[in-house]
């Protein structure tokens, strides 16, 4: 009996189907085995069994064991990294790898247990054999009582270890081992059971019957998608079936998996970057072995290792979260598709601003589409006032805030209410420049500008983490005239102190949100504050319900909208419309107050309505005209490495094939280009990219060609990735 595996060592050049002998183990597909690999001992995943090998039984080595005691990886998972190796031109052993917590590899993790304690003797016999100054013994004889189940740990803290340890010797008490799971803490509100609306019914209904198309359900801010999502997952549980369901943001796991537990309780696993090491593999072992059945997280939860899945959920699907951007580069709408065929369940993507890209397959019949146009409470959107920021310098106030701003903080803090404050930029401010030469303080390692952090007096960058002493002294004119950049959330927080004293403040953004459970604690003390207003960057923006918010400032909406993308009007039109659907979430009257310096941009009259549909009919004509996605697929193709000169050599090579291959199918080709990328350094390395537009009809077998003439020209000294329809450039 033979195994085709996949060995551990993340190096194109090993990045093959071995074969090895597995007669006498007792492995199949999915187990990851230690093999002998050259002169070493490394961990390996079998992807399929075999009765017969092409190769010479000579020159075939034997399996030398198990690593785990079951298959880690299902078999959806192996058909998974098959699909996703050719979408994306992955490695195998990259994507096995998103499929167990990373800690698992080389015996970093293991399962926990509790060494348990019962009491099987007679307490009357016993204390006429005990000692009189066996005081110890004679509090635990009095403590204990039959089939009551005790941890030793705590007995031993109370009684202490000699006392246990001679009852357990007598016989007294038996010893045994439980499990000990690690479980994530979080606050689980009570389970509210709500009377659906007809538009809810319908969705849910609609939901349920639609396994051959994605549904795309685009519903208002606050017209009760969760409670449909809640719904639908419910009724697939009953018959036997398991759920997914995706948030955006780390922020937004906290509150969604309180309202998931309430309502189904352990049956819920989560699955997120912040978990401790233990508490994924914990929750991620519950999974595998059938022990829960939901499961609730970020991006990397569609690789959960669910079996009979009955529905995927993606919600806010707009958002960029969602593609993976650093190696293996995939997108999760991509994956939840292939899943989706794989078990025959229903898919829905969920967004009150949906991107162009899925709107238009809803409008052009590949979607199923489920309109929720009215908040559950029945109460209008809130009202978006827009202040042209250049009216006010020219009135005089050159501030952060606007009057109008700032005259909405006063009301709002005066009824007891909460604000929300929006900048997408956090630190103090976002440069330090010197007005005499104008030198910008930049990572030594990174092409990018420092950030400044007024709480520990530092400029850091953003992008590897360095950190350098705040200027006060040009470096290079000697100037001592040093001027800050754009503010950030720091700032912010600093002028709502001075200006309202009184009011509690709370920031979260990166910084704030490191600690373990930061996100949660944040939110639950702003949930119980009032009057209070929380300042943050776009964590803040979506899928939050405070009762008590009534007042959202967005500080600066023009951020995103000039950003060198095709994609930055859309991002800015589905950020400020997330934003402003916090406010008003209740009985009490929303307001928005949007500052801009541009308020005649097309963008701000559609978000001001809330006319999604205004805004897509705008844009996708926009997207046809110049031919960007939907009408084409955007194929970025990046190369970094430390020898500047080595990278773009390689990038000529590759370049000049596939200028070649446009050639000989030019009808297929929309454009094709060479260049730095935007940021042409980060953590010491070069990055070069060439980006390539093609059209849609037979995408697959292009993207496939120039695969095969990318594979032609490689250096091991520059590392090569693959995007389709990147969500950034930079």
């Amino acid at each position: 009996m033979f195994a085709e595996v996949i060995v551990d060592i993340s190096s194109g050049s090993v990045d093959k189907i071995f074969d090895y002998d597995i007669s006498g183990f007792d492995v199949t597909e999915g187990y990851r085995v230690y093999v002998p690999f050259g002169n070493m001992r490394v961990e390996g995943f079998i992807i399929r069994t075999k009765n017969e090998s092409n190769l010479e039984k000579s020159k075939i080595k034997s399996i030398i064991g198990a690593v785990d005691d079951f298959p880690c990886i299902t078999k959806e998972m192996i058909e998974l990294m098959h699909h996703m190796v050719k979408l994306y031109h992955l490695r195998y052993i990259d994507v096995l790898r998103l499929f167990i917590p990373s800690e698992m590899r080389s015996g970093r993790v293991k399962s926990l247990s509790k060494k348990i304690l019962k009491f099987v003797g007679n307490k009357q016999k016993i204390e006429e054999i005990l000692r009189k100054n066996a005081k110890k013994q004679i509090e635990l004889l009095n403590f204990l009582q039959n089939d009551v189940k005790y941890y030793k740990s705590e007995l031993n803290e109370k009684y202490s270890s000699v006392a246990v340890n001679k009852f357990i010797e007598n016989g007294y008490l038996i010893e045994s081992d439980e499990k000990y799971l690690r479980t994530p803490n979080y606050n689980v509100v009570s389970d509210k059971k709500v009377v659906h609306t007809d538009i809810q019914n319908r969705a849910i209904e609609n939901i349920l019957n639609n396994t051959h198309k994605t549904s795309l359900l685009f519903g208002v801010t606050g017209s009760g998608k969760t409670e449909v999502y809640m719904s639908v997952i419910e009724q697939v549980i009953t018959k036997g079936k398991t759920a997914i369901m995706l948030v955006p943001e780390i922020s937004l796991t906290p509150q969604v998996l309180s309202n998931f537990k309430a309502r189904f309780g352990d049956e819920v696993a989560i699955l997120h970057s912040g978990l401790s090491v233990g508490e994924r593999f914990d929750e991620w072992k519950r999974i595998r072995f059938g022990e829960a059945k939901i499961v609730v997280g970020a991006r990397s939860a569609i690789f959960a290792p669910l079996v009979n899945l009955g529905v995927i959920i993606i919600d806010e699907e707009h958002e960029q979260s969602y593609n993976s951007e650093s190696n293996p580069r995939y997108i999760t709408k991509d994956i939840a598709e292939f899943r989706k065929e794989y078990n025959g369940c229903p898919l829905v993507l969920g967004s009150a601003t949906p991107s162009l890209e899925s709107f238009n397959k809803a409008e052009t019949g590949q979607y199923n589409l489920i309109e929720m146009p009215v908040r559950i409470n029945g109460k209008e959107m809130p009202k978006i006032q827009i202040v042209d920021m250049l009216g006010e310098i020219r009135m005089g106030n050159t501030g952060i805030f606007s009057r109008t701003l700032l005259y909405e903080l006063d009301n709002c803090f005066k009824n007891k209410k909460q604000a929300m404050l929006f900048i997408n930029r956090r630190g103090f401010s976002s440069f330090m420049r010197c007005i005499d030469c104008g030198y910008v303080a930049k990572c030594s390692d990174c092409d990018v500008s420092l950030v400044y952090h007024k709480d520990e007096d530092k400029l850091k960058c953003h992008y590897c983490g360095k950190r350098y002493r705040a200027l006060t002294v040009c470096p290079n004119c000697k100037s001592t005239r040093i001027r800050q950049g754009a503010v950030g959330t720091q700032k912010i927080v600093e002028d709502i102190h001075r200006l309202y004293p009184e009011v509690s403040v709370f920031r979260m953004d990166n910084d704030t949100t490191r600690i373990k459970n930061g996100h949660q604690k944040i939110l639950a003390e702003f949930a119980k504050t009032t009057p209070a207003v929380l300042v943050g960057t776009q964590m803040i923006a979506k899928g939050h319900d405070f009762k008590d918010v009534t007042l959202v400032g967005i500080i600066d909406a023009d951020q995103s909208l000039y950003q060198s993308d095709f994609k930055s009007v859309e991002r800015t039109f589905e950020l400020i419309t997330q934003m402003a659907g916090r406010s008003g979430r209740n009985d009490s009257e929303g307001k928005v107050i949007l500052q801009t310096y541009a308020p005649r941009h097309y963008c701000y009259k559609f978000i001001a309505n809330y006319n999604y549909k205004g805004f897509y009919s705008k844009e996708i004509n926009l997207r046809e005209t110049a031919k960007f996605p939907p009408f084409t697929k955007i194929i970025r193709l990046l190369f970094t490495g430390e020898n500047e000169e080595l990278v773009k050599e390689l990038v000529k090579k590759n370049y000049e094939g596939i200028q070649k291959l446009a050639g000989e199918c030019e009808d297929k080709f929309v454009y094709i280009d060479a260049m730095k990328s935007p940021i042409t350094r980060i953590q010491k390395k070069y990055r070069y990219q060439i980006l390539i537009r093609i059209k849609q009809d037979d995408s697959q077998s292009i993207i496939d060609k120039i695969y095969n003439t990318c594979d032609k020209y490689q250096n091991p000294k520059v590392s090569f990735f693959v995007e389709i329809n990147p969500s950034s450039l930079t």
